[in-house]
This record gives structure tokens, sequence and C-alpha cells, in this order.
């Protein structure tokens, strides 16, 4: 039977749901289980497609070009999975669904209601993608982590909640439990940990009687009984069963929780003191599943769930530690100047964030983010507001690489370009991601090939030399999946390109898209005559997928998001070029005939897929200047 673990949370929203539901996942897949992950987002919005990166951060995208939410690249880098757009369930998606099925006729002239046919159809679609192979090896999983977002008690969620009050009495006691994220805050005026939100999200939890079912299932002789507890509260001992049975409360707090707290929660809460886990702040977050695996999270699920746990040492979890030692250990540091313009929330480059930050582990340097918001770049800004405009420039100067990755709208547009065209000057490295490399090809046609007024159709729809310009598939007319999305190949045009190297001098490669606009194809001639390459294009040749500069220690261009197939153990080539350059050892890396696969970084043998058996090889040999 298919095991299901629920996450909710209580007190706030953005307290680590994903990172703790991912945790999970890859502690019991360490363990030689097969994980699969949903996130439930209960907005309207059919995707995340949409959304500014201010509203839920990052849009993510899978390989079949779901536009989901930010959660499933967590899952995806930590469980090294490859999800579909289902496995992010939305309200407007189960309503859109339920509103076809009734217009078709499916439920013979009933009247459609939230119960039971909004709820039967969140069920359906839970056990139905929870069946769906992640490994690439067309095996179903075993175990299904759902992640319930928002906050327990919200008005939004309650169709779900009141789903999966059902669906754990259909699945039956052994196959379902909630793991319940709460908050402990730590008021600095006094620093005492407070219980009193757990308790009060822990009420709400049971009002919503997310668990009943569950007792009436089990223990039928008792069931009465339980039932009138939970109903007066008179009997402790049915009620400690009541909780004792489903719950596990991870506690989210700045310091490791005080043992008299934990106690303290779990006498008021109605759980075993084991049923509390401390999730306190740690140097990264690939030490949760240890922090989790240490506290004995593994022993509790294996035991509440009644699943085949393997004995043997885990290896994938041990490499997990060795990593994290090391990423605290790391003296050197390199940094890099991240232009966009949503710098003020950070994720809203979640997956560019932890792609650089795959790229620096690897090559034995600590990263530093210089979050730069390109509109300060612009001379408007020396006349308005000159203390930004200089904190800017001396940000965009002192890194040591330059990353502009992809974005939409014109606002900041002309700051980037600035800060390409100073990266081309002064020979630093740089990526462009997306509309990164679109704007090196405006930059370089502005101020090698001296067309002034080169621009993207999408800025300057009257400009005399479009150089970058609509698809044909876009439709303008309508926002949401009409863009170019999901796994596409690229096809390398020549051999001796720097980063086709650091694809270890692959052929083709496949990587995610997510963009309306292209390179005008009709225009490429014009800059490969003055040694601006276009190395990359799609299947057809017509599209123009990569760039790079001659005679430059390291500007590359990608059209696609490499970002998002990036993993802990295997960073993205183009970023793990610029981390590389950026570090001054990208020539003597390339020189030295190491197999530039990103994976081969950590093992002469490895070759299998498999997180568990590529981390089992992790070595991290050190990358230097000397041959």
């Amino acid at each position: 039977m298919m095991k299901y673990i629920l996450v909710t949370g209580g007190v706030i929203s953005g307290i680590g749901k994903g990172i703790i539901a991912s945790s999970v996942g890859t502690i019991l897949k360490s363990c030689g289980l097969r994980v699969t992950a949903i996130k439930i987002d209960p907005y309207i919005n059919i995707d995340a497609g949409t959304f500014s990166p201010y509203e839920h951060g990052e849009v993510f995208v899978l390989d079949d070009g779901g536009e989901v939410d930010l959660d499933l690249g967590n899952y995806e880098r930590f469980l090294d999975i490859r999800l579909t757009r289902d496995n992010n369930l939305t309200t407007g998606k189960i309503y859109q669904s339920v509103i076809t099925k009734e217009r078709r006729g499916d439920y013979l002239g009933k009247t459609v209601q939230v119960v039971p046919h909004i709820t039967d159809a969140i069920q359906e679609w839970v056990v139905n993608q929870a069946k769906v192979p992640v490994d690439g090896d067309e095996t179903e999983p075993q175990v299904c982590v759902i992640e319930l977002g928002g906050t327990v008690g919200d008005i939004e969620s309650m169709p779900f909640v009141e789903a999966f009050r059902q669906f754990q009495f259909k699945v039956k006691r052994e196959n379902f439990c909630n793991i319940h994220v709460s908050l402990i805050p730590q008021p600095s005026a006094t620093g005492e940990q407070k219980t009193k939100p757990t308790q009060n999200s822990v009420r709400e939890l049971r009002g919503l009687d997310l668990i009943w079912f569950l007792i009436k299932s089990v223990e039928p002789s008792r069931s009465e009984a339980v039932v009138r507890t939970f109903s007066c509260w008179s009997d402790p001992e049915g009620l400690i069963l009541l909780f004792r049975l489903l719950l596990q409360i991870m506690c989210r707090c700045s310091t490791a929780l005080e043992n008299s707290v934990k106690e303290k929660i779990s006498m008021f809460c109605h759980v075993e003191p084991q049923q509390v886990i401390c999730v306190h702040d740690v140097s990264s977050i690939y030490r949760v599943p240890l922090l989790l695996e240490e506290q004995g999270v593994v022993g509790y699920l294996s035991s509440r769930l009644n699943m085949p746990i393997q004995t043997k040492p885990r290896t994938m979890l041990a490499k997990w530690k060795e990593m994290s030692d090391r990423s605290d250990r790391l003296l050197e540091q390199c940094s890099i100047a991240l232009v966009g313009k949503y710098t003020k929330f950070s994720d809203s480059y979640a997956s560019v964030i932890k792609a650089l930050e795959h790229s620096a582990l690897a090559i034995s340097h600590r990263l530093e983010v210089k979050y730069i918001d390109s509109a300060y770049l612009e001379p408007g800004t020396m006349q308005d507001e000159p203390v930004k405009y200089h904190e800017a420039w001396q940000k965009l100067c002192s890194a040591d690489g330059i990353l502009v990755p992809g974005g939409f709208g014109v606002r900041g547009t002309e700051g980037k370009i600035h800060a390409i065209s100073w990266a081309r000057k002064q020979r630093k490295p740089f990526l462009g991601v997306c509309l990164g490399m679109q704007l090196a090809v405006c930059e370089y046609a502005r101020n090698v090939l001296g067309w002034s007024d080169a621009n993207s159709t999408e800025f300057d729809p009257e400009s005399k030399h479009p150089v970058v310009i609509d698809m044909p598939e876009h439709n303008p007319g309508q926002m949401g999946g009409t863009m170019r999305l999901g796994k596409r190949r690229t096809i390398f045009t020549t051999g001796n390109s720097v980063l086709r190297k650091l694809y270890g001098d692959a052929e083709y490669v496949e990587e995610r898209h997510r963009h309306r606009f292209e390179v005008n194809p009709e225009l490429k001639r014009h800059f490969e005559d003055q040694g601006f390459r276009f190395v990359g294009q799609d299947v057809e040749g017509e599209r123009m997928e990569i760039i790079e500069l001659e005679d430059h220690p390291y500007f590359v261009g990608v059209q696609y998001h490499p970002e998002f197939t990036s993993r802990p153990i295997k960073p993205s080539p183009p970023y793990l070029g610029l981390l590389l350059a950026a570090a001054g050892k990208l020539q003597s890396y390339l020189q030295k005939g190491c197999r530039l696969s990103p994976r081969d970084m950590y093992s002469d043998r490895s070759s299998s897929s498999s997180p568990d058996s590529e981390i089992a090889e992790l070595r991290f040999p050190p990358v230097t200047d000397s041959a």
C-alpha cells in the first residue's frame, strides 16, 4: 500500500514546510524507499505561471512545461527526481476539472457541491498522482509526501483539510500520518521560547476533525467512546490516544528546543515527547535531513506507517553530512553580482541562488551573492538617488563575476545592459540567462555593431534593429501557459565551445525553457562576423540557444534556465563555468584534461544517475591553478 505523509503548517506561512517535506522525503529515500511529492496550493490560480515573483517567489519550471510553486524545486533538488505539472495541485485545477465534468454531464444532473464532489476530486487526484514514477525507471513510488500550503484554519484550505479528513479513513491508519509544522517564537526581550502559538495551532487542527475518522477505522470497539472524548475532552487517556495515533509536531525555532519546552508541548498538545521534533536554524538547509534523522524521525515513521526500512548504514545521509560539514569549513570566497529587478525578495531567484551554491561548493569556495537592483545602475538614478547609484556600481565593480538572470518587463533593462557592457569591456566573467542572454545580444548590437536603437520588441516594438523578437507561437493576448516551456533539446554547432566542454563534450543538451522572445535569426551573421558566436541552436537550427564571446575569460548566455536542473552533487555546467572563471580556475581546469561532466568532478567511477550511488562516491577534489 502507498504510504501518505501530509505536512501541514500553523501560526504563519513561509515557516519552512517545503524544506521539511523535502527533508522527510530525503531520509526515507536514503532508507531505500521510492519517494514522490505533491504540493497543494489553495489559491484559485490554475498554476504559478502568471505570478509576480513578489507574490510567491520564483516560478519553477518542470520537464513537461509545468509552471509550478518553488517548493517543487526543493523536492527535485533534495530527492533528485523529475516531477510533472500534476504534482502541483491548486484550487483552480480542482474546480476546473470538476466544472469540466459537470459541463459534460458526468454528474448526471446532481447538484455539484464542495462535499462530496470537490473533496472527492482532491482525493482522486492525490491517489492517481502518487503512483506516477519520478525516478526515471517507471517504478511506482512507495511513499508520497504531501505539503498543504498556507496555514491550517485558512478559509481557502478548508476543502483540502476536509478531503484529507475523509482520505485518512479510506487509506487506513497504517498508511497515513500528519506532520504539523509550527512556530516557536523567542522574543528578544525575554529570550524565552513561547509554546502558546503551537498550542493554538494544534487546537485548530483538532477542531477541524482531521483525525477522528482514523480512530474509528483503527479501533472500532472504542470508536464511540473516543468520539465522545473528542466532544467533551473529559477522558485524558482517550485524548492522548487520539493524537498519538496520528500527529507529529515539528517546531521551527531559532535555537534548539529546551527540554522543558518540549515537555510542555508534549503535555498540552497530547503527544509523546518523541513526537515533538526540534527544527532549529542551521548553517545550511542541507543539514535539515540530518537534524530530523538524529531525532528519530525514521524510526517513528517506520513504526507508525509500518514501512519496510532497510537496516543497512545509510550512505546517502552520511555523504550529505560530509557535504554539509565541508561547506561550513570553506575559507576561500567568491562573489557574484546578481543584477535583477526582484532583488528585494531572495525567493524570486531561489533556483539561481541554489545553482550558484552548488557550483561554489564544488570548487571549494564560499559564495557571496551581491544583490543589485538593475534600475540603480541606470544614469537616471545618479540624478535622483546618487547614493544608491554609486552603491550599486561599487557592488558590481567589486564582484568576481556577474549574473543577469531571467525576467519580464522593461523596468531595469537598461541597467542590465550597462552591467553586461561593463562585464564585456572589463573582461569580467559573465553569465546571462534567458532575458540576460537577450540583453547581451542587444548590448553587443548597440556598442559593437553600431546599431544604437537595437532592442527587443518586448521593450521597443518600433526598433529599426529588432535583435530580439516574438516567437511565432506566442499569443500576446493571453499570458498563462503561452510561452515556450519545458525541456527542449539544444544542439552544439561547434566543437570548441567552452560550454560544450563543461557539459562533458556532449553533442546536445536538454534543458528547461520559459520565454516568449528569441534572438532574431535573420541577424545572426552580423554578430558572428564580429566574433559573437551562437554555439547552440534548437533542433531545427532556427532558434539561438547559447552565445559565447571569443577572447573573453567567460562570456556566456543561454536562452534556457539551467538552474532548474542543478543538484547539490551535480551543479549546472553554465553556473559551474561562471564560478570557475570568477575564481580564476576555469582555464587550468579545462587544460588538466579532467572529465568535464559536473557529476564526474566528484568521482572517477560514478556512472549511475541514482543519488545514493553518486553521493556515495562523493570526492570533491580540489581545483587548483597548477596543471
